[in-house]
């Protein structure tokens, strides 16, 4: 089980990783009584560090790398505890990581010792090397790290920018069709400034002019409307258009009645 690991003023010393336990114990009672489980960890212990994981997931949560490991110690007072301190990469301080385990903390010790021999012996054969490549790989995968989270929140932004653009943008092939405004009757004002010109046929060719309607409309009484321009003497025959001329020149000439004269003009329809 992982306690936590909690900052130390000093790299090592019995004294410094008493007081982390005592700090994590205490924390692990509070979290207790909250309700709250301790979370089991799962080791992974070589010559180039100890890696803490999830147990199920194999996720890892701590990367100790073994030339930061300044001090590892099991508690003499009580047997589950095991420890060891850590110079963390980024912030350079001095982090005690506490576990509880229920028979094998001193086996764990030991294993971290003599993961430190081995590494030891290798850094001997190597002139020195090998450590200097393990902190150059090091450093890689930490900016390897940080480049794939910037990558992450450049495409959120990148998608977020798409979005945008495709509600902004108008669809291809759609035409804006502009309204003609209209009065408060919803008829269309006339404009002196726009002629009427008659649109050319789908052929090139003029529009053939509009067929008049064969049925003429009557007024109030049955009767056809009067039509100056299309009433004329050719529309009545000979013998109607002689009494016509007749009538028209006898109304000419005035009645009297009762001391009015009245002149009447029948096609004029007046008096």
């Amino acid at each position: 089980k992982f306690l936590g690991n909690t900052e130390v003023d000093q790299p090592k010393g019995t004294e410094v990783v008493k007081d982390a336990v005592r700090k994590l114990k205490f924390q692990r009672h509070i979290k207790k009584s909250e309700g709250q489980k301790i979370p089991k960890v799962e080791l992974q212990i070589s010559i180039y560090g100890v890696k803490i994981l999830d147990p199920k997931s194999k996720e890892v949560q701590y990367n100790c790398q073994l030339h930061r490991i300044s001090f590892c110690a099991d508690d003499k007072t009580d047997k589950r505890i095991f420890t060891f301190i850590c110079k963390d990469s980024e912030s350079n301080k001095h982090l005690c990581y506490v576990f509880d385990s229920e028979k094998c903390a001193e086996e764990i010790t030991l294993t971290i010792g003599q993961a430190f021999d081995l590494a030891y012996k290798k850094f001997l054969e190597s002139g020195g090397k090998d450590v200097e490549t393990r902190k150059q790989i090091g450093g890689l995968q930490k900016r390897i790290q940080d480049l794939e989270a910037e990558n992450s929140e450049l495409k959120k932004q990148l998608q977020v920018l798409e979005e945008q653009l495709m509600i902004a943008q108008v669809p291809p092939g759609s035409s804006m069709s502009s309204k003609t405004p209209t009065d408060i009757f919803d008829m269309v004002p006339f404009s002196p400034m726009t002629p009427l010109v008659p649109l050319p046929a789908s052929n090139g060719s003029a529009p053939p002019p509009p067929a008049r309607p064969t049925e003429i409309s009557r007024d109030l009484f049955g009767a056809e409307p009067f039509d100056p321009f299309t009433c004329g003497a050719a529309d009545f025959p000979p013998d109607i258009q002689s009494k016509l001329d007749e009538m028209q020149e006898g109304f000419k000439m005035g009645l009297t009645v009762e001391g009015t004269v009245f002149s009447l003009d029948p096609l004029e329809g007046r008096c």
